[in-house]
């Protein structure tokens, strides 16, 4: 068979991992590694080549995929928040018609343009926009949580769509393909929807183009690897727990960069960590990692099995104070 794709092995780890710890059945496992490699029997190739067992009987009697659960983190915006408005704004990248979920600060009320957005942080010259990659469940309600979340602490946050060119995430009618198709696509591709990102809030007048930030979750975080390499504009990038990208291009990236990862030793996206921590000191980047104990992938996730409120709460905290310093302080 084919060799795998860096975001493919990434995500069939991830999924091998859930299936272990109870998170999904082996059925559902199964599909989702099966899109990804094509077929059955390459499936088990590749199953086979990361060690992977099956569990016992007894064990897989006891699991079931778990049904979604409403957000749980304090942190949640609900879409009826006052203090934010929200939207689904088209962009161009080429030819193509790309989508994103848009929140930002409730503008003031006429007359009162110069007084502070309830929750926001006013900024002379126009609002910083935080950019937010998705896992590789496509643009979930989870994420336009987050990137209200975002809109809360002062900014416009945009959170692209990448499977607008299937239709939409809601358009793919059997969601344990998304991830194939995620992990199937040119990275650099969807790396470029986020410069179109880019040069769509270029021509906002209500932001500060100088003021970009990224933010991705998992596959989403290994997309933020890629974009703080190829988008010059941005300055800071907050990938939680991405694979890493490649070493040799390291020294292109201008973004200051705070990574934040569990400490669980099975979480695939921790393979690499030292060496990128290695190659980002030696480029000069403006950098941090951080390690969140007792945690494991996903954590920040609160409609997922990892949640870990404490945790969560911590990174977000980092994850906004770093925002603040390079993103709202850039000059």
């Amino acid at each position: 068979m084919r060799d795998l794709r860096p975001f493919e092995e990434y995500l069939i780890r991830e999924f091998v991992e859930d299936y272990k710890e109870g998170h999904m059945s082996r059925r559902d496992m199964l599909r989702r590694v099966i899109y990804i490699t094509g077929g059955v029997a390459s499936a088990a190739t590749v199953l086979n080549a990361i060690g992977f067992t099956f569990l016992p009987k007894s064990a897989e009697a006891q699991q079931a995929t778990p049904s979604p659960v409403p957000p749980q983190s304090p942190l949640s915006v609900p879409q009826d928040d006052p203090r934010i408005v929200w939207a689904m704004i088209p962009f161009v990248n080429g030819s193509e018609t790309i989508h994103g979920y848009e929140a930002r600060p409730k503008p003031p009320p006429p007359g009162e343009e110069t007084a502070a957005t309830p929750g926001a942080t006013p900024v002379a010259g126009g609002l910083p926009v935080v950019l937010i990659v998705h896992e590789n469940r496509g643009l979930t309600d989870h994420i336009k949580d987050v990137a209200r979340r975002w809109a809360v602490e002062g900014y416009v946050a945009f959170a692209v769509d990448l499977l607008s060119r299937e239709g939409g995430t809601d358009a793919v009618k059997d969601p344990s393909q998304i991830p194939s198709i995620l992990s199937g696509a040119d990275p650099n591709l969807l790396v470029s929807d986020f410069q179109a990102a880019v040069e769509h809030y270029q021509n906002d007048p209500t932001v500060d183009a100088n003021k970009i930030g990224i933010n991705g979750f998992c596959f989403g975080g290994g997309i933020t690897w890629l974009a703080a390499q190829q988008i010059a504009e941005l300055k800071a990038a907050v990938p939680y727990y991405g694979p890493p990208p490649p070493l040799d291009q390291v020294p292109n990236i201008k973004a200051a960069v705070l990574g934040i990862y569990s400490d669980d030793p099975n979480d695939f996206a921790n393979k690499g960590r030292d060496d990128l921590k290695a190659a980002l000191d030696a480029a000069g980047v403006t950098s941090e990692f951080k390690v969140y104990p007792g945690t494991k992938h996903a954590f920040n996730n609160d409609t997922g099995p990892n949640f870990n409120e404490e945790q969560s709460l911590a990174a977000w905290k980092d994850a906004t104070a770093w925002m603040e310093k390079y993103v709202k302080g850039a000059s």
